[in-house]
């Protein structure tokens, strides 16, 4: 080869080579590398195998590393829940958070949520050293220890995401700095103390979570019109949070979505709740607000989701709720509202699809008005009220009902035929009251879907007399609890009992019930409770019932069975009483049976 030829192409080698090893040396930071290093170092246990492919100088290759200017790590996506194509799988980390971490100064982008195992605290000095972050991740993990107080230094931070985390102590007042943050979520720890009223100064915030913690005091914000101007989603529930709904929450005028249920509030509704007029979900339950609700209210025409319920709201209820016209739930369970009757306005609302009116004092019959909005009504629940009179036959229009509870009332006379047309019922509560008759409509449900739609049956404390020969007949495969107990029940228990395979409680003591056991109760392997006490039951336990290998409670005391109680787990697992008041019954663990002795010639 010519020499001249020769240098060109040895030359021209050089330099791709050279190049190539610039590329290769600068294609990560000394720092960044030592920081990911660290990392992975804390990590005993990585499920998605991401990490043993940290191979190499090159980590801007590497999986979940992203790299802009300079070959400078700019984002860790590592997240515990990964998406491919065609699906979602979960994976975990078990390990310590390093503090290398904070070697990696460029980083915008920190995703380490949901790896559920990665433990230790956050590093005391992320906010002083990660100044470029902008969204910051590190929820569903085992994390300890307390917020640093420099993570108010994260100008320019957007998104903050602790939850679900073991993170203790106080909210650090710094987060009131963070001018840029979006969307803060502190719930599902174990803070403690009071909510900083700094916070008042996060003009860019539209979520703001801080649920289901320690926090105490009372709610700092806002103190004027125009802070937070932005805030959308607040969830404050589950806290020990006291004090007032504060008369100025109405400034906050952007809130769609509002929890503070499960806390300690008290007082009167402020009025100027009806310049939320974004709001589309108000939950207010579990708290001690008193007082009437303010006709205001009305005002409120984005209003989807209401529930005030378990506080002490008097009545009457102001007739402007009938303006709440996409009103979907309403919940004012357990309040001492006292109504002589149902509001006459409530078939306004057209978009009604849930009531809660339990233990709210009604009185009188079920109006007949209430008949008008069948269309739409999926679940129903009178409980626990003085109402009287029959359960009228129009409730068999209401065709979308999945819930019917009307139990502790003092309804009387028969449950009508027509329930049978509630083909979607899922839960039928009618316990408690003064019902007579045949329960033989209730086993009708559902018959258009297949196994039944009915999970739910509770008709116990009652007077009936009769229809215990259609249980499961009808084709209930899917019913998980059935309470026929405390009634006048006759008859005998039918063997297509055994067809209700996915049942996991069944009571009918208490009644006239007689005859063997059946044995397809033993083919009820998911059976978890069992009571047959006092009842007429005569002969032996079927050996079949060692069979019920899930069973937890068992009760067949004061009836007339006789002879061994079959050797084995569960029966004898259960305690004496469980079987007492059978005097025919022994074998573990009552006494032992007496065996004849042989006659000697």
């Amino acid at each position: 080869m010519d020499y001249h030829l020769l240098h060109i192409v040895t030359l021209l080698t050089v330099i791709a080579f050279g190049g190539e090893i610039r590329k290769t040396t600068e294609a990560c930071n000394s720092d960044d590398l030592e920081g990911l290093m660290g990392f992975k170092n804390g990590i005993q246990t990585d499920t998605s195998g991401r990490l043993a492919k940290w191979i190499g100088q090159n980590c801007c290759e590497w999986e979940g590393i992203v790299c802009e200017n300079a070959y400078r790590v700019t984002q860790i996506n590592l997240p515990g829940l990964i998406s491919t194509d065609k699906d979602f799988y979960q994976t975990q980390m078990v390990g310590q958070l390093s503090p290398f971490i904070t070697l990696l100064t460029s980083l915008e982008i920190l995703d380490l949520g949901g790896l559920v195992g990665l433990s230790g605290t956050i590093p005391q000095t992320l906010g002083l050293q990660l100044t470029k972050l902008q969204k910051l991740y590190l929820y569903g993990n085992n994390l300890t220890g307390s917020i640093p107080e420099s993570i108010g230094e994260l100008q320019n931070l957007q998104e903050l995401a602790l939850h679900e985390n073991k993170l203790s102590g106080p909210i650090p007042s710094s987060i009131g700095q963070m001018q840029a943050l979006e969307k803060l979520d502190l719930s599902s720890n174990l803070l403690s103390g009071s909510i900083p009223s700094s916070l008042t100064n996060l003009t860019a915030i539209s979520v703001l979570y801080m649920n289901t913690n320690y926090l105490e005091g009372t709610i700092p914000f806002p103190s004027r019109y125009g802070e937070m101007p932005f805030l959308a989603f607040l969830r404050l529930h589950d806290n020990y949070l006291s004090g007032t709904v504060p008369l100025n929450f109405g400034y906050l005028v952007s809130l769609q979505r509002v929890s503070l249920s499960n806390n300690k509030l008290e007082g009167s509704l402020p009025s100027s709740l009806s310049n939320l007029l974004s709001l589309s979900e108000l939950y207010l339950s579990f708290n001690f607000l008193s007082g009437q609700i303010p006709k205001s209210i009305g005002q409120l025409s984005q209003l989807i989701m209401l529930n005030i319920s378990n506080n002490l709201i008097e009545g009457p209820l102001p007739e402007e709720m009938a303006s709440l016209q996409n009103l979907q739930t309403l919940d004012f369970s357990f309040n001492p509202l006292n109504l002589t009757a149902i509001p006459e306005w409530l078939p306004n609302l057209s978009s009604l699809s849930m009531i809660y009116f339990a233990g709210c004092g009604i009185q009188g019959r079920i109006p007949d008005f209430l008949k008008t909005i069948y269309t739409s009504i999926q679940e129903l629940d009178l409980s626990r009220n003085l109402l009287s009179g029959s359960i009228p036959s129009w409730i068999g229009s209401f065709t979308q009902l999945y819930l019917l509870n009307l139990s502790s009332n003092s309804l009387d006379s028969f449950i009508p035929n027509s329930i049978s047309n509630l083909q979607d019922l899922g839960v039928l509560d009618l316990h408690s009251n003064r019902l007579t008759g045949s329960i033989t409509g209730a086993f009708g449900i559902g018959q258009g879907n297949f196994g039944g739609s009915l999970t739910y049956i509770d008709l116990s404390d009652n007077n009936f007399s009769s229809g215990v020969e259609e249980i499961g007949v009808g084709g209930q495969f899917n019913i998980q609890f059935l309470n026929l107990s405390h009634n006048l029940l006759k008859g005998t228990l039918p063997s297509s009992l055994g067809r209700l395979s996915s049942i996991h409680s069944l009571d009918m003591s208490y009644n006239d019930l007689a005859s063997n056991l059946p044995e397809v109760l033993a083919n009820l392997s998911s059976l978890e409770k069992l009571k047959l006490q006092k009842n007429h039951f005569i002969g032996n336990i079927p050996n079949g019932f060692l069979n019920l290998r899930n069973l937890k409670e068992l009760n067949l005391s004061d009836n007339f069975l006789e002879g061994e109680i079959p050797d084995g787990k569960p029966l004898t697992d259960f305690p004496g009483s469980s079987y007492s008041g059978n005097k025919g019954l022994c074998g573990k663990p009552l006494s032992p049976c007496k065996r004849m002795n042989s006659i000697k010639l």
